[in-house]
């Protein structure tokens, strides 16, 4: 297939790329190389894929509405996957613009170009950060998340009210991912892992928030690819038992889909960091901190749902993720 790809240069999207270009997709990658972080760290990313003789690399704004109706034109891509987005709770909290940019526009900007050059199915990464202030473990599809704590959650629950405004208006086939705090190698630096490493082993202190207690479904990145690519393959159909008496939220009368990708096994934030000590082979001096505005005390998926459509369900424990992210992260910056 022609599969277009948003955030080719990203961690979920590099990672993505190399897995179908190595099955024989096509890919069309779209990426700004924006500097939100080190751009050094993207395009090393992008370089795995780049010179790949199915891989096209384009350089574009998310919100370019010419520019972006003008990529579906040109390469008429079967299936979409928008990994695109403006990441990060905490960001969010500074800069709730950029999330409006580049969440909301940029996002109905790829549903246009799905609509109007017929594309099979778009996949789109929404975020376990939609369930807000719900407490009721594990998280389900089928609950209602109108709590959102953060900007970055409100985008995300609004690009999945906006997919489904397109399932339904020109049955354009759907299906939301809910990703579940996603590690491993070649991850982004502002994340806890990536931060923690370069601390650690700078003999730096760390920022522990919530002192350390609260709990997060710690995914791997190759269970989260291989995840995208069991749902990319199948497409959804509407749900003949759908009832607006009782409206499910993770399914629909149109070709619309949610999933959680979690690894079922929250850990607390305290249990990360042993695990990464010990694969360091040095201890963190640890500045503990009440937890943030906009942040959850737990994080916790159940993908029932996604076993029972895909089966397939992620299993990688934090010890094994943990240690091939140090094996990489001292590989890749020779530390």
């Amino acid at each position: 297939m022609k599969i277009l790809i948003t955030g080719a240069a990203g961690f979920i999207g590099s990672n993505l790329s190399l897995r179908l270009l190595a099955r024989g997709d096509e890919v069309i990658g779209i990426d700004n190389l924006n500097d939100y972080y080190d751009v050094n760290l993207k395009k090393a990313r992008l370089a795995r894929t780049v010179d790949h003789p199915n891989f096209t690399d384009v350089r574009i704004d998310l919100e370019d509405r010419a520019g972006i109706a003008d990529v579906f034109a040109t390469h008429k891509p079967d299936r979409v996957v928008n990994l695109a987005a403006q990441a990060g709770v905490r960001y969010s909290l500074e800069n709730p613009l950029a999330y409006v940019d580049t969440n909301l526009v940029g996002f109905m900007n790829i549903l246009e170009g799905c609509r109007h050059n017929g594309v099979e199915h778009l996949v789109y990464a929404s975020s376990s950060s939609v369930y807000g202030s719900n407490t009721t473990m594990p998280f389900s599809v089928h609950d209602n998340v109108d709590h959102p704590v953060s900007i970055y959650a409100a985008t995300k629950k609004a690009n999945e009210l906006m997919a489904h405004t397109y399932s339904h208006l020109y049955r354009l086939p759907t299906t939301g991912l809910r990703f579940f705090t996603v590690y491993g190698p070649w991850g982004r630096p502002d994340m806890a892992l990536f931060l923690f490493t370069r601390k650690i082993l700078a003999g730096e202190p760390i920022d522990v928030f919530n002192y350390g207690n609260h709990r997060r479904d710690f995914t791997y990145i190759d269970d989260i690819v291989e995840g995208v690519i069991r749902v990319l393959d199948r497409i959804p159909q509407p749900n003949p038992e759908w009832s607006g008496d009782h409206p499910d939220s993770a399914t629909s009368n149109s070709p619309y889909a949610l999933y959680n990708i979690g690894n079922q096994q929250p850990v607390e934030l305290k249990r990360y960091i042993e695990v990464l000590e010990e694969c360091l082979g040095k201890k963190a001096i640890q500045n503990l901190l009440p937890l943030q505005p906009g942040d959850v005390p737990d994080t916790y998926a159940n993908v029932e749902d996604l076993v029972r459509d895909t089966g397939y369900r992620p299993d990688t424990s934090v010890e094994q993720g943990i240690a091939n992210f140090v094996a990489w992260y001292r590989d890749f910056y020779k530390v």
